[in-house]
């Protein structure tokens, strides 16, 4: 179980430093969405390269900070069901969609976001907008999100397992959506001390 806690521990630091960097892509996109109405309205110029890097931008942010979301226990939950459960109970929860839902579907989305990615890639695909932006890169982004997500949601079921096996602490009944799941770090100090 160490072995499988360090790894656990290596995904949970790589997800973190691709979603912390991925959320700084807001801003762009915000500057790039204020430049665009400026120049919009001061100059009655427009660009559909701009209003397309605005969806690159948000798609980006959206499929690499999904993993991170994942690991921080912030996705969209039924909490006012699973709050009032023990927290042995929760984290059978956790592991019975992780193992049952989560990754069969994220396994079945990076298998077919590849083909679509290297389709895009092989024929240079462009938009159908005037000006528009080449498209592969956005496709890529949405494999790359995927393989994210599937390498965390491997790392949740390693913590859900340690929590049953009593490898890491069970998290606090008041711990909210950040945080909510002791990482792999935290089991191990727990586990040497």
């Amino acid at each position: 179980m160490r072995a499988l806690l360090a790894l656990s521990r290596g995904i949970d630091a790589v997800t973190r430093v691709v979603g912390q960097a991925a959320a700084w892509l807001i801003l762009v996109a915000v500057l790039v969405s204020a430049g665009n109405a400026v120049i919009r309205k001061a100059f009655n110029m427009s660009s559909n390269s701009w209003l397309e890097l605005q969806w690159y931008l948000f798609g980006a942010v959206f499929m690499l900070c999904a993993a991170w979301a994942l690991q921080r226990n912030a996705h969209v939950r039924i909490d006012v069901v699973t709050a009032h459960l023990r927290a042995r109970t929760r984290a059978w929860i956790d592991l019975i969609c992780h193992v049952l839902f989560l990754a069969p579907f994220v396994l079945l989305m990076t298998w077919l976001s590849w083909p679509f990615f290297m389709r895009s890639l092989a024929s240079g695909e462009s938009s159908s907008n005037a000006g528009g932006l080449i498209l592969w890169p956005a496709k890529g982004l949405v494999l790359l999100g995927f393989i994210v997500l599937i390498v965390q949601t491997v790392s949740e079921i390693i913590k859900r397992v340690a929590h049953l096996t009593g490898h890491l602490p069970m998290p606090a009944a008041d711990e909210g959506q950040t945080g909510g799941h002791a990482t792999a770090a935290d089991g191990e100090i727990a586990h040497n001390a």
